[in-house]
């Protein structure tokens, strides 16, 4: 949306979780079969079911389980983690730790792998030090006649990994809806508007 001005997103960290089963013949399986599909289904009950993207909204975090494939011998899931609260972000990465820990613990050592990997980080702690930049950016905008609207910015943004290399940078509005969606399109119209703002910015 153009009215949409960001200096705040999620903490982020992918997942990938590998189960290994044990295939036997399915009529001699009683006690020897371990069925890697159905214990990643195992797995993915442990996470909240409200604590998913499609029911969650603002400042939530989520769980976000991406992909899933596999078979009796083996299973693999992949997910997303989000928080903009980097204390709920942390513990987020440690209940999955707990989880595969528990699993482990029933279905023996080895059964579950887990990987985890930090991919960026909020950027307000690193913008907020600098809030000239906050206050130039939306006097841009209002000379454009766009009333910025701050809004946290629920995924990923260039300015993020941008911020933590040493250049602040919030995330001005660029005319897309719908993003990520079979939906997306950019308004021209609001691209127009959205040069005039970049325009506004480098002059004042």
């Amino acid at each position: 949306m153009l009215e949409e001005f960001s200096y705040e997103n999620f903490n982020a960290a992918s997942a990938l979780v590998t189960v290994h089963g044990v295939s036997t013949h399915p009529g001699d399986a009683k006690d020897k079969m371990k069925n890697a599909a159905l214990l990643g289904m195992q797995f993915h009950s442990l996470l909240p079911p409200d604590e998913a993207p499609e029911h969650t909204e603002g400042r939530e975090g989520f769980y976000f389980l991406e992909h899933i494939e596999g078979g009796t011998e083996k299973a693999v899931l992949r997910y997303i983690i989000r928080d903009h609260d980097k204390e709920k972000f942390e513990a987020r990465k440690s209940y999955l730790r707990q989880a595969a820990a528990y699993l482990n613990g029933k279905y023996g050592k080895g059964t579950f792998d887990l990987s985890l990997k930090d991919s960026y980080y909020n950027m307000r702690p690193v913008v907020e030090k600098n809030p000239e930049i906050v206050a130039r950016a939306e006097r841009a905008m209002r000379r454009a006649g766009v009333e910025p609207n701050v809004t946290p910015i629920r995924g990923g943004t260039d300015g993020a990994m941008l911020s933590f290399r040493g250049l602040p940078c919030p995330n001005l509005p660029t005319g897309g809806h719908n993003c990520h969606s079979r939906f997306e399109f950019v308004s021209v119209p609001e691209m127009d508007r959205v040069v005039e703002i970049l325009v506004n910015l480098v002059s004042a």
